[in-house]
């Protein structure tokens, strides 16, 4: 996530910028509503009485609907200006916390958290290697993660990258009511995502490639037909396995 010790997190700026209009436009916009989220939601398992740590809450949606169906929520953010959204939306009812993913979650002791939600969040970061050991250090055993990114095969046509297989930095220009804004992600293979999963000592229980619901068709009926043949995003539901002393499961 970040390029040097002195740098702020890639994506820091952006959000920044964009939090306001963010959490005007995330409950409807098509790719968030229509796609994203039911795709997430349906790899959950049950929250009621679990504790949940949203990793990348952005504008909070995600913690308000795991509060209502009864978790109890820790949420993290790099951006100040999206936690404010998320505290807009929940009150006190969850632990908001700013925290950059790529560094020690060290609010969080060993064994405290039965789930781990991240939305759209992980392809923001360079090395996925400390993230996931600490969404594994932290998970009870046979807690879950469930986290959707970039989906590699969009980033690599869309882009017109060279080399599938390489780890690259990529920029993109959204239209928000702020104006333009550059935003900073990288794209991996698939190949990489998964073993890096697998490395930290997950097992993967799910991989999903959905398509999107009739309510993008009748919203959006352009962005229903591209979704229907090209995935935007990937979303993948592991279990935490056990780690032996040499770091092998």
């Amino acid at each position: 996530m970040q390029e040097s010790e002195n740098e702020p997190p890639i994506a820091y700026d952006a959000y920044e910028t964009m939090a306001t209009y963010y959490f005007n436009g995330i409950d409807t916009k098509p790719y968030n509503a229509d796609y994203e989220r039911p795709a997430t939601l349906s790899l959950l398992p049950d929250v009621r009485g679990k504790r949940v740590l949203d990793a990348g809450c952005a504008a909070g949606w995600y913690t308000s609907w795991l509060l209502e169906h009864g978790a109890q929520v820790t949420a993290v953010d790099v951006s100040p200006a999206m936690l404010e959204m998320t505290r807009r939306r929940v009150g006190d009812r969850a632990r908001v916390i700013q925290a950059d993913l790529s560094r020690p979650l060290t609010f969080l002791v060993d064994k405290s958290v039965d789930i781990v939600l991240s939305s759209l969040t992980l392809h923001y970061l360079k090395d996925w290697g400390p993230v996931m050991r600490e969404f594994h250090r932290v998970l009870v055993p046979g807690g879950h993660l469930v986290f959707s990114v970039h989906h590699p095969f969009m980033d690599f046509t869309l882009f017109e990258r060279e080399d599938y297989f390489a780890t690259e930095l990529l920029e993109d220009e959204w239209n928000t009511s702020e104006g333009k804004v550059k935003v900073h992600f990288y794209r991996r293979p698939l190949s990489q995502i998964l073993a890096l999963l697998l490395e930290a000592g997950f097992c993967l229980e799910r991989l999903l490639e959905p398509f999107p619901t009739e309510a993008c068709r009748e919203k959006r009926p352009d962005v229903y037909q591209r979704l229907m043949t090209r995935p935007q995003f990937l979303f993948i539901r592991a279990v935490k396995g056990p780690l032996s002393k040499d770091g092998n499961r």
